[in-house]
């Protein structure tokens, strides 16, 4: 089968940080986002892959190149218009890519435990749709399924009311891509001007196809928010090995990954990520959940529930940063009078003085 990657949109929720990169390449725990479906994909068995790309799509074709260093085989669809899941997924039948049965993958998505055994049970199945439902708090952010016997009666984009609580995960498996062409073509733009994947596969429902669902396990992670930009972060190290690969002078307390090059002279709690590169000096605390990515220096102070991006600086001196997100070549420096904790949302190329 055949895999769809789609990574054309602006990210306008994770602004200002996209506004340098596109969000399919802000790293989390030392790996651009648009990898970890990449990895899934190809973990469970997609080799040939096609990345939709429009916003910044020449940075995500100079990361990803033909594929073959991640052991896939890429081809790119532009996307000009981003007018939503169901004409990109549309984008790669028109253009030829898309022949044969296919796995829709969106590159803001992150799924624990992969994605594997769910393509097994859609294979098992021999249904001409198979979607992933996950329960969340608060289904008005979401595509959600009402189920009835069993099976997948109507799906609803963004209820006001909440009708379910399980909410599309963005992973879609389709059999048949003239049947999808013959869909797309029946459906007409919300109210957002999009097509809507929700529409798209309630035309099979409404259509007397077999669409079937697994519900996730594990959990899943729509990264489109600063939030969940951190969110991510505590769901990976919650999950993550330890590893020292890199130079402990100082100390390292629970579960921490110290990548190659890096430098740890001051103390670092568990779970937290030291990217490659980076340095934590001897006056720096790095507390839960922190995620310093590669080359990135904390000369002082303390950092907790945060993720620093790549090559920034931290001189916090007695300053505590919390639930923060440092953007790329930023720096942030305290004065000796500033004490307390601190949340910043900062974007790439900053320079903050407090």
């Amino acid at each position: 089968m055949k895999g769809l990657i789609l990574a054309a949109g602006e990210g306008s929720r994770l602004r200002p940080f996209t506004f340098s990169r596109p969000k399919h390449l802000i790293p989390i725990l030392g790996k651009p986002m648009i990898r970890y479906s990449l990895e899934d994909l190809v973990s469970s068995g997609v080799r040939d892959i096609g990345v939709v790309v429009g916003y910044f799509g020449d940075m995500i074709r100079e990361f990803l190149r033909d594929g073959s260093d991640f052991g896939a085989n890429i081809t790119y669809i532009h996307q000009e218009k981003r007018l939503g899941i169901a004409h990109a997924i549309y984008r790669g039948i028109k253009e030829g890519f898309l022949d044969r049965d296919f796995i829709v993958y969106l590159g803001d998505n992150i799924l624990s435990g992969g994605m594997r055994k769910y393509v097994e049970h859609w294979l098992e199945n021999s249904s001409d749709v198979h979607i992933l439902l996950a329960r969340v708090p608060d289904p008005r952010l979401f595509g959600v399924a009402v189920l009835r016997g069993g099976k997948v009666v109507k799906l609803v984009e963004k209820p006001r009311e909440p009708v379910s609580d399980l909410a599309v995960v963005g992973v879609y498996m389709f059999r048949d891509p003239e049947l999808v062409a013959r869909a797309f073509k029946s459906l007409k733009p919300s109210w957002r001007g999009e097509y809507e994947v929700t529409e798209l596969i309630q035309w099979f429902i409404d259509n007397g196809y077999k669409v079937t669902y697994s519900t996730i396990d594990g959990w899943w992670k729509d990264v489109g928010t600063y939030e969940g930009l951190l969110d991510a972060v505590y769901l990976l190290l919650d999950r993550a090995e330890p590893r020292v690969e890199g130079e402990v002078e100082g100390e390292v307390r629970g579960r921490v990954i110290v990548e190659k090059g890096a430098v740890v002279k001051g103390v670092v709690h568990g779970p937290a990520y030291i990217g490659r590169g980076a340095v934590v000096e001897r006056n720096a605390i790095i507390e839960h959940y922190v995620s310093i990515e590669h080359d990135s220096k904390v000369i002082s102070g303390g950092v907790s529930r945060s993720i620093i991006l790549d090559n920034s600086t931290l001189d916090l001196n007695k300053a505590r940063l919390v639930d923060s997100v440092v953007g790329s070549r930023s720096q942030v420096k305290c004065s000796k009078e500033a004490h307390g904790d601190i949340k910043l949302i900062v974007s790439d190329y900053s320079t903050i003085i407090l």
